[in-house]
């Protein structure tokens, strides 16, 4: 019988996509497939694209490029797939397939269709699928921590945004199922599991009828599971029972991840974001009251259409005021297909950077202030890595999120994956320094 080919995976975009890389892994493995990090050594190299920005993009097609220059027969999988697919096919005969992000658990069919010699394109034009706990999964983050999607899609329509077209309208899983795979996660040693979906806080509106993220929460507080962290929480969603859920609830870390996007009422319209307009203060300040001591994380994009320096001035100073303990600030970045696309007054590039760069340097000294405070504390650190060459550990409390957020650095002795108590010495804007603490 002959041996089935090689396979080596390229991933690029966010932890929503590194989850469909990860069940393609499990997918093909179980049927037998050799699994290779190594792109050199591999028959086919597949590649799960991003298409959420322009920078985005230019990154995928980059790597697919490399890969055809090196002669790699190339399956393209994700959301350059589903946005772009006739394009790619056109410009890349070393792709053998494409892939949309409705379709990827038809991965081994895709591949057994490849090795006859066919072309496959298997784009479905709305995707429908959501895998659940009983599909196949190889993780590949750090083995202390775990992304577990609780819903896919999203019923918003925010004009700078192409996600809806590219991943279709949400789709919750059951309470049910989510625990199961948060049991079965624990199970395997994991300390950390991080609740992604498009809009957390819209959890089970499809399927309930009404969001049912506060009793998730408590569902998932069962779970013998030290951090359960969530991502994209919509401030407006935070409603007292979600947030009566996250105090309540010992496991369930008060980290919330609040998307604003802009402070201004005007921008927020503009963006399609009417629910927010006007009312951003007065949800960050409930929060601050209702949660004293919670983690604070947003995302502001800048330059959107017809944004002027007095609305950019209305951003600065609500960075300034409400102090979050981390900000990502992104330049527009103008999506065909959405309305931002073709809106008037489009802002210049410098003007963008510039006032990108201002919003950064407001909130650096607010994340040092932050950070600062920690020293002199015994805090928990889930230990991730160790450097080789000096002994030095690297690891994340539970104030800093996987990848967007800082680091600790630690002296001492410690098991990968475990959390071990750390005594923080010093701080910089991102990241803290500290030593294994085990005086109790």
């Amino acid at each position: 019988m002959a041996t089935k080919p090689t396979i080596a995976f390229s991933h690029l975009g966010c932890e929503k996509n590194r989850i469909d890389t990860e069940h393609m892994i499990g997918l093909l493995a179980q049927a037998g497939y050799q699994v290779d990090s190594n792109e050199e050594l591999a028959d086919y190299v597949v590649v799960n694209t991003c298409s959420f920005i322009q920078a985005a993009r230019e990154e995928s097609v980059r790597t697919l490029v490399e890969l055809a220059e090196a002669n790699k027969k190339v399956v393209i999988t994700g959301c350059m797939a589903q946005h772009f697919q006739q394009e790619l096919l056109d410009e890349l005969p070393e792709a053998v397939a494409i892939v949309g992000t409705g379709d990827y658990h038809k991965i081994v069919d895709v591949m057994q269709q490849v090795e006859k010699g066919d072309r496959v394109s298997l784009v479905s034009s709305e995707p429908t699928y959501i895998a659940d706990e009983t599909t196949p999964r190889y993780r590949t983050t750090s083995e202390g921590v775990a992304y577990l999607r609780i819903a896919e899609g999203c019923d918003y329509r925010c004009a700078f945004c192409i996600i809806p077209h590219l991943r279709g309208n949400q789709r919750s899983r059951t309470i049910e199922s989510i625990v199961a795979e948060a049991k079965q996660l624990a199970s395997e040693g994991v300390k950390e599991i991080i609740l992604i979906s498009q809009i957390t806080t819209n959890y089970g509106k499809d399927i309930y009828g009404e969001p049912k993220l506060a009793e998730l929460l408590r569902a998932l507080g069962e779970v013998d599971v030290p951090w359960i962290r969530m991502h994209y929480a919509y401030p407006t969603g935070l409603t007292p029972q979600v947030v009566a859920a996250i105090r309540e609830t010992p496991n369930v870390l008060p980290y919330l991840d609040l998307p604003l996007q802009h402070s201004h009422p005007e921008i927020l319209r503009a963006m399609n974001r009417p629910f927010q307009a006007g009312i951003n203060d007065a949800i960050v300040d409930r929060l601050k009251a209702a949660l004293p001591g919670a983690v604070m994380r947003t995302t502001f994009i800048v330059g959107f259409p017809g944004e002027t320096d007095e609305h950019a001035a209305h951003l600065l100073e609500f960075v300034k005021r409400h102090e979050f303990d981390h900000v990502g600030v992104f330049v527009f970045s103008p999506e065909e297909g959405t309305p931002a696309f073709s809106l008037p007054q489009q802002i210049p590039a410098e003007i963008m950077e510039m006032r990108r760069n201002a919003v950064m340097a407001a909130q650096q000294p607010i994340s040092l202030k932050k950070n600062q405070e920690s020293v002199g504390q015994v805090v928990d650190v889930l230990i991730e890595q160790e450097q080789p060459e000096t002994g030095e550990l690297i690891g994340r409390s539970a104030r800093f999120s996987p990848e967007v957020d800082g680091l600790v650095y630690v002296t001492g002795e410690a098991r990968l994956g475990s959390i071990v108590p750390v005594k923080i010495t010093g701080a910089d804007v991102y990241d803290l320094y500290g030593q294994v603490d085990f005086r109790l």
